[in-house]
Protein backbone atom coordinates (compact mmCIF):
# COMPACT_ATOMS: atom_id res chain seq x y z
CA UNK A 1 0.00 0.00 0.00
CA UNK A 2 3.19 2.27 0.81
CA UNK A 3 5.02 1.60 -1.66
CA UNK A 4 6.63 4.62 -3.63
CA UNK A 5 3.44 6.61 -1.68
CA UNK A 6 3.43 10.12 -0.30
CA UNK A 7 2.88 10.28 3.27
CA UNK A 8 2.12 13.12 6.10
CA UNK A 9 2.44 12.68 9.08
CA UNK A 10 0.69 14.69 11.91
CA UNK A 11 2.68 15.49 15.29
CA UNK A 12 5.48 12.98 13.72
CA UNK A 13 8.09 14.50 15.65
CA UNK A 14 6.62 12.75 19.02
CA UNK A 15 7.92 9.28 20.21
CA UNK A 16 5.33 8.31 18.59
CA UNK A 17 6.44 10.09 15.50
CA UNK A 18 9.88 8.62 15.87
CA UNK A 19 9.10 5.15 15.89
CA UNK A 20 6.39 4.97 13.34
CA UNK A 21 8.16 7.04 10.31
CA UNK A 22 11.31 4.64 10.81
CA UNK A 23 9.09 1.57 9.55
CA UNK A 24 7.37 3.95 7.26
CA UNK A 25 11.29 4.36 5.37
CA UNK A 26 11.52 0.31 5.57
CA UNK A 27 8.79 0.13 3.32
CA UNK A 28 10.11 2.21 0.43
CA UNK A 29 8.14 5.31 -0.02
CA UNK A 30 7.86 7.82 -1.93
CA UNK A 31 8.11 10.76 0.14
CA UNK A 32 7.47 11.33 3.94
CA UNK A 33 6.06 14.65 5.28
CA UNK A 34 6.53 15.29 9.11
CA UNK A 35 3.91 18.23 9.54
CA UNK A 36 4.03 19.49 13.15
CA UNK A 37 4.14 22.90 15.31
CA UNK A 38 7.54 22.38 16.58
CA UNK A 39 10.24 24.29 14.61
CA UNK A 40 13.33 22.72 17.32
CA UNK A 41 11.66 18.79 17.09
CA UNK A 42 11.74 19.15 13.29
CA UNK A 43 15.58 20.28 12.96
CA UNK A 44 16.17 17.89 15.95
CA UNK A 45 14.49 14.88 13.58
CA UNK A 46 16.39 15.77 10.52
CA UNK A 47 19.44 15.35 12.34
CA UNK A 48 18.79 11.65 13.79
CA UNK A 49 16.92 10.45 10.80
CA UNK A 50 19.17 11.34 7.52
CA UNK A 51 16.91 10.36 4.61
CA UNK A 52 16.43 12.41 1.24
CA UNK A 53 12.53 11.13 1.23
CA UNK A 54 11.87 12.83 5.07
CA UNK A 55 10.50 16.70 4.35
CA UNK A 56 9.09 18.90 7.12
CA UNK A 57 6.54 21.56 7.42
CA UNK A 58 6.26 23.66 10.03
CA UNK A 59 2.24 23.77 10.57
CA UNK A 60 -0.73 23.68 13.16
CA UNK A 61 -4.10 21.24 12.44
CA UNK A 62 -5.81 24.11 14.28
CA UNK A 63 -5.42 26.07 11.09
CA UNK A 64 -7.19 24.33 7.85
CA UNK A 65 -5.60 25.95 5.35
CA UNK A 66 -1.84 25.33 6.48
CA UNK A 67 -3.55 21.74 6.47
CA UNK A 68 -4.87 21.74 2.80
CA UNK A 69 -1.42 23.27 1.54
CA UNK A 70 0.43 20.54 3.01
CA UNK A 71 -1.94 17.44 1.71
CA UNK A 72 -1.41 18.20 -1.76
CA UNK A 73 -0.38 15.18 -3.43
CA UNK A 74 -0.51 12.82 -0.71
CA UNK A 75 -2.03 9.46 -0.55
CA UNK A 76 -1.80 8.79 3.22
CA UNK A 77 -2.31 10.67 6.43
CA UNK A 78 -1.39 8.94 9.90
CA UNK A 79 -3.23 11.45 12.31
CA UNK A 80 -1.24 11.39 15.71
CA UNK A 81 -1.11 15.32 16.69
CA UNK A 82 -2.80 16.08 19.89
CA UNK A 83 -2.80 17.41 23.63
CA UNK A 84 -2.58 13.91 25.30
CA UNK A 85 -2.05 14.67 28.69
CA UNK A 86 -4.87 13.71 31.21
CA UNK A 87 -4.24 16.74 33.67
CA UNK A 88 -3.13 19.36 31.08
CA UNK A 89 -6.46 18.43 28.84
CA UNK A 90 -8.61 19.10 32.29
CA UNK A 91 -6.80 22.49 33.54
CA UNK A 92 -7.17 23.87 29.66
CA UNK A 93 -10.66 22.04 28.08
CA UNK A 94 -10.60 24.86 25.48
CA UNK A 95 -7.16 24.05 24.50
CA UNK A 96 -7.75 20.60 24.15
CA UNK A 97 -10.77 21.06 22.38
CA UNK A 98 -9.45 22.86 19.90
CA UNK A 99 -6.70 20.62 18.84
CA UNK A 100 -8.16 17.29 19.27
CA UNK A 101 -11.36 17.91 18.11
CA UNK A 102 -11.50 20.68 15.63
CA UNK A 103 -7.90 19.86 14.88
CA UNK A 104 -9.14 16.18 13.97
CA UNK A 105 -12.11 17.83 11.74
CA UNK A 106 -9.74 20.11 9.64
CA UNK A 107 -7.55 16.69 9.08
CA UNK A 108 -10.63 14.96 7.74
CA UNK A 109 -11.93 18.13 5.83
CA UNK A 110 -8.61 19.01 4.08
CA UNK A 111 -8.04 15.60 3.04
CA UNK A 112 -11.20 14.95 1.63
CA UNK A 113 -10.39 18.02 -0.85
CA UNK A 114 -7.43 16.86 -1.65
CA UNK A 115 -7.88 13.45 -2.98
CA UNK A 116 -6.26 11.53 0.06
CA UNK A 117 -6.85 7.75 -0.55
CA UNK A 118 -6.90 7.08 3.11
CA UNK A 119 -6.46 8.60 6.90
CA UNK A 120 -5.33 6.57 9.96
CA UNK A 121 -6.63 8.03 12.63
CA UNK A 122 -4.59 7.03 15.78
CA UNK A 123 -7.00 6.88 19.00
CA UNK A 124 -6.58 5.90 22.89
CA UNK A 125 -8.27 3.44 25.15
CA UNK A 126 -9.22 6.73 27.24
CA UNK A 127 -11.87 6.88 23.86
CA UNK A 128 -13.71 4.23 25.59
CA UNK A 129 -16.16 5.16 28.09
CA UNK A 130 -14.39 8.47 28.72
CA UNK A 131 -13.93 9.55 32.27
CA UNK A 132 -11.42 12.73 31.49
CA UNK A 133 -11.84 15.33 29.03
CA UNK A 134 -8.85 13.92 27.00
CA UNK A 135 -11.04 10.71 26.42
CA UNK A 136 -13.81 12.76 25.75
CA UNK A 137 -12.10 14.68 23.08
CA UNK A 138 -10.55 11.76 21.03
CA UNK A 139 -13.82 9.90 21.15
CA UNK A 140 -15.13 13.34 19.53
CA UNK A 141 -12.21 12.42 17.13
CA UNK A 142 -13.21 8.55 16.78
CA UNK A 143 -17.07 9.86 16.39
CA UNK A 144 -15.82 12.49 13.56
CA UNK A 145 -13.39 9.63 11.61
CA UNK A 146 -16.41 7.49 11.70
CA UNK A 147 -19.07 9.55 10.41
CA UNK A 148 -16.34 11.06 7.50
CA UNK A 149 -16.79 7.92 5.72
CA UNK A 150 -20.56 8.80 4.97
CA UNK A 151 -19.86 11.65 3.10
CA UNK A 152 -19.48 11.27 -0.58
CA UNK A 153 -15.44 11.12 -1.41
CA UNK A 154 -12.95 8.33 -2.13
CA UNK A 155 -11.20 8.99 0.92
CA UNK A 156 -11.32 6.61 3.86
CA UNK A 157 -11.14 7.12 7.55
CA UNK A 158 -10.00 4.68 9.74
CA UNK A 159 -9.19 4.81 13.51
CA UNK A 160 -6.48 2.25 15.84
CA UNK A 161 -7.24 2.87 19.44
CA UNK A 162 -4.34 1.37 21.78
CA UNK A 163 -3.16 1.54 25.23
CA UNK A 164 0.02 3.31 26.70
CA UNK A 165 2.63 3.07 24.19
CA UNK A 166 5.92 2.22 26.52
CA UNK A 167 8.82 4.67 26.13
CA UNK A 168 6.91 7.20 24.72
CA UNK A 169 6.38 11.17 26.55
CA UNK A 170 4.49 11.25 29.28
CA UNK A 171 5.09 7.39 30.15
CA UNK A 172 5.29 6.53 33.34
CA UNK A 173 8.18 4.10 32.82
CA UNK A 174 10.86 6.94 32.14
CA UNK A 175 8.87 8.77 35.71
CA UNK A 176 9.63 6.21 37.38
CA UNK A 177 13.34 5.23 36.17
CA UNK A 178 13.94 9.04 36.46
CA UNK A 179 12.38 8.79 39.73
CA UNK A 180 15.08 6.07 41.15
CA UNK A 181 18.09 7.69 40.00
CA UNK A 182 17.38 10.74 41.09
CA UNK A 183 15.05 10.12 44.37
CA UNK A 184 15.29 7.00 45.18
CA UNK A 185 11.77 6.52 45.36
CA UNK A 186 8.75 5.89 43.12
CA UNK A 187 5.44 7.99 43.50
CA UNK A 188 2.37 6.30 42.68
CA UNK A 189 -0.76 7.59 42.66
CA UNK A 190 -2.84 4.67 43.42
CA UNK A 191 -1.35 1.31 44.19
CA UNK A 192 -4.30 -0.63 43.11
CA UNK A 193 -3.82 1.50 39.40
CA UNK A 194 -3.95 -1.37 36.21
CA UNK A 195 -3.06 -0.01 32.67
CA UNK A 196 -2.69 -1.34 29.26
CA UNK A 197 0.85 -1.62 27.38
CA UNK A 198 2.53 -2.23 24.43
CA UNK A 199 6.47 -1.98 23.23
CA UNK A 200 6.59 1.17 20.07
CA UNK A 201 7.89 -1.49 17.63
CA UNK A 202 4.68 -3.83 18.30
CA UNK A 203 1.93 -1.18 18.45
CA UNK A 204 4.09 0.64 15.23
CA UNK A 205 3.96 -2.84 13.32
CA UNK A 206 0.00 -2.94 14.48
CA UNK A 207 -0.46 0.56 13.30
CA UNK A 208 0.96 0.08 9.82
CA UNK A 209 -1.08 -3.47 9.47
CA UNK A 210 -4.39 -1.91 10.33
CA UNK A 211 -3.42 0.91 8.19
CA UNK A 212 -3.28 -1.35 5.24
CA UNK A 213 -6.37 -3.92 5.87
CA UNK A 214 -8.89 -0.53 7.12
CA UNK A 215 -11.77 -0.60 4.85
CA UNK A 216 -13.09 2.87 6.07
CA UNK A 217 -15.49 3.60 9.43
CA UNK A 218 -14.14 0.64 11.70
CA UNK A 219 -12.21 1.31 14.43
CA UNK A 220 -9.20 -1.05 15.10
CA UNK A 221 -8.75 -2.15 18.86
CA UNK A 222 -4.96 -3.77 19.72
CA UNK A 223 -5.41 -6.71 21.68
CA UNK A 224 -2.90 -5.44 24.26
CA UNK A 225 -1.55 -7.07 27.97
CA UNK A 226 -2.26 -4.97 30.75
CA UNK A 227 -0.59 -4.92 34.34
CA UNK A 228 -0.67 -3.31 37.76
CA UNK A 229 1.81 -0.06 38.00
CA UNK A 230 3.00 -1.21 41.33
CA UNK A 231 4.16 -4.51 39.68
CA UNK A 232 5.95 -2.39 36.78
CA UNK A 233 7.09 -0.06 39.75
CA UNK A 234 8.92 -2.79 41.62
CA UNK A 235 9.92 -4.66 38.83
CA UNK A 236 11.93 -1.63 37.39
CA UNK A 237 13.68 -1.32 41.35
CA UNK A 238 14.43 -5.05 41.34
CA UNK A 239 16.58 -4.79 38.08
CA UNK A 240 18.10 -1.41 39.41
CA UNK A 241 19.02 -3.06 42.62
CA UNK A 242 18.75 -0.20 44.85
CA UNK A 243 17.11 0.49 47.98
CA UNK A 244 13.72 2.55 46.66
CA UNK A 245 10.64 3.02 48.31
CA UNK A 246 6.96 3.71 46.46
CA UNK A 247 4.76 6.48 47.95
CA UNK A 248 0.77 6.62 46.95
CA UNK A 249 0.43 10.32 46.18
CA UNK A 250 -3.23 10.12 45.10
CA UNK A 251 -5.33 10.09 41.78
CA UNK A 252 -4.99 13.52 39.87
CA UNK A 253 -7.77 14.87 38.13
CA UNK A 254 -9.63 12.72 35.27
CA UNK A 255 -7.56 9.71 36.16
CA UNK A 256 -9.68 6.35 36.12
CA UNK A 257 -8.50 3.64 38.58
CA UNK A 258 -8.68 1.16 35.20
CA UNK A 259 -9.10 1.70 31.70
CA UNK A 260 -11.12 0.13 29.32
CA UNK A 261 -10.39 -0.66 25.73
CA UNK A 262 -13.62 -1.63 24.45
CA UNK A 263 -16.73 -0.12 26.25
CA UNK A 264 -19.66 -2.00 27.35
CA UNK A 265 -21.54 -0.10 24.53
CA UNK A 266 -19.14 -1.12 22.32
CA UNK A 267 -19.72 -4.32 22.48
CA UNK A 268 -22.26 -5.67 21.05
CA UNK A 269 -20.34 -4.28 17.86
CA UNK A 270 -17.39 -5.83 18.30
CA UNK A 271 -15.93 -8.43 16.50
CA UNK A 272 -12.60 -10.61 16.66
CA UNK A 273 -10.26 -9.72 13.42
CA UNK A 274 -7.25 -11.95 14.58
CA UNK A 275 -5.33 -12.55 17.51
CA UNK A 276 -3.50 -9.23 17.11
CA UNK A 277 -6.84 -6.98 17.11
CA UNK A 278 -10.28 -6.59 17.49
CA UNK A 279 -12.96 -4.08 15.53
CA UNK A 280 -15.35 -2.36 16.47
CA UNK A 281 -18.19 -1.70 13.89
CA UNK A 282 -19.96 1.38 13.57
CA UNK A 283 -23.78 1.70 14.27
CA UNK A 284 -24.76 3.72 11.80
CA UNK A 285 -24.42 2.42 8.23
CA UNK A 286 -21.65 2.69 6.06
CA UNK A 287 -22.14 0.41 3.02
CA UNK A 288 -20.80 -2.93 2.70
CA UNK A 289 -18.35 -2.27 5.92
CA UNK A 290 -20.22 -4.98 8.32
CA UNK A 291 -19.61 -7.69 4.63
CA UNK A 292 -16.38 -7.16 4.80
CA UNK A 293 -16.23 -8.00 8.16
CA UNK A 294 -19.08 -11.21 8.17
CA UNK A 295 -16.73 -14.58 8.62
CA UNK A 296 -15.35 -12.50 12.01
CA UNK A 297 -17.22 -14.01 15.20
CA UNK A 298 -18.15 -11.60 17.88
CA UNK A 299 -16.82 -11.39 20.66
CA UNK A 300 -17.38 -13.51 23.57
CA UNK A 301 -16.11 -11.22 26.42
CA UNK A 302 -18.46 -9.01 28.29
CA UNK A 303 -15.65 -6.80 29.22
CA UNK A 304 -12.10 -5.75 28.32
CA UNK A 305 -10.87 -3.58 31.08
CA UNK A 306 -6.96 -3.57 32.37
CA UNK A 307 -8.24 -4.94 35.37
CA UNK A 308 -9.26 -8.51 33.52
CA UNK A 309 -6.37 -10.06 32.76
CA UNK A 310 -2.45 -8.84 34.36
CA UNK A 311 0.75 -9.88 33.45
CA UNK A 312 2.65 -11.43 35.88
CA UNK A 313 6.21 -9.48 36.64
CA UNK A 314 8.36 -11.92 34.74
CA UNK A 315 5.83 -10.91 31.81
CA UNK A 316 6.26 -7.20 32.67
CA UNK A 317 10.01 -7.85 32.92
CA UNK A 318 9.95 -9.62 29.63
CA UNK A 319 8.07 -6.70 27.90
CA UNK A 320 10.69 -4.44 28.90
CA UNK A 321 13.23 -6.19 27.58
CA UNK A 322 11.95 -6.80 24.32
CA UNK A 323 11.28 -3.07 24.36
CA UNK A 324 15.17 -2.45 24.93
CA UNK A 325 14.03 -0.65 28.62
CA UNK A 326 16.20 -3.27 30.11
CA UNK A 327 18.87 -5.58 29.40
Amino acid sequence: MLNNAVILVTGGTGSWGYELIHQLLSLNPKKIIVFSRNENSQVQMRRDIDDPRLSFCIGDIREKESLITALKDVDYVFHLAALKHVPVCEIQPLEALKTNVTGTQNVIEAAIENGVKKVINVSTDKAADPANFYGMTKALGERLMVHANQINSDTKFICVRGGNVLGTSGSVLHLFMKQIKEKNQINITDKRMTRFFLNPQHTMKLLLKAANDGKGGEIFVMNSPACRIIDLAEVLIEENGKDVSIVECGSRPGEKLHEVLISDNEIAHTVVYNKDYFIVLPTVDIPGLRQSYSNCKPIKTKSYSSHDILMTKAEIKQMLIEGHFLD
